[in-house]
């Protein structure tokens, strides 16, 4: 709490020791969300550099986890969109692979953005309703309820592929 208190009075030494302290918690969202590790890597000092500039914005020291956490989330969705723009198409070459194993991320990605950021913050992270509805400003009920619904359409998607 104390170093969090530092970090933002704008110690950035401080601020250094936060980053190490959840790098692995940071770099697991963000290998979760791009799916490569160059790509993670990159979200990672993308965060050092927007965390250095907007730390002062943090109002509880208490949630300087919560605040990194989602600073990733928006990173990485930013990344995926610039992403979006580039990719080329490949759904004709998978549909000629009858046999093409189907991964779970795979199925997840196929979720809309606001739905496969609460599979990662529940699952992957760990993090309680009370916690994501802290995060994401909005009712715990209303966490519970998007859950439900992510979870019944991730079960059609996962009986659709065979799973």
């Amino acid at each position: 709490m104390e170093l969090a208190k530092r970090a933002i009075a704008g110690d950035e030494q401080a601020l250094v020791e936060l980053l190490a302290r959840h790098e692995d918690t940071l770099y697991r969202t963000a290998y979760a969300y791009l799916k490569n590790e160059h790509d993670a890597i990159e979200a990672m000092q993308e965060l050092t550099y927007r965390a250095l500039k907007k730390i002062y914005t943090v109002q509880e020291p208490i949630y300087i986890a919560t605040w990194l956490v989602r600073m990733m989330i928006n990173i990485c969705l930013d990344m995926k969109k610039k992403q979006q723009r580039f990719v080329y198409n490949h759904e004709v070459e998978l549909a000629s692979t009858d046999h093409q194993p189907f991964e779970m991320a795979d199925i997840i990605a196929g979720l809309p953005a606001e739905q496969q950021e609460l599979i990662y913050l529940k699952y992957f992270q760990d993090m309680k309703n009370a916690d994501i509805a802290q995060l994401k400003q909005i009712p715990e009920g209303t966490v519970k309820s998007r859950l439900h619904t992510t979870l019944t359409r991730l079960r059609v998607l996962i009986g659709k592929e065979g799973l």
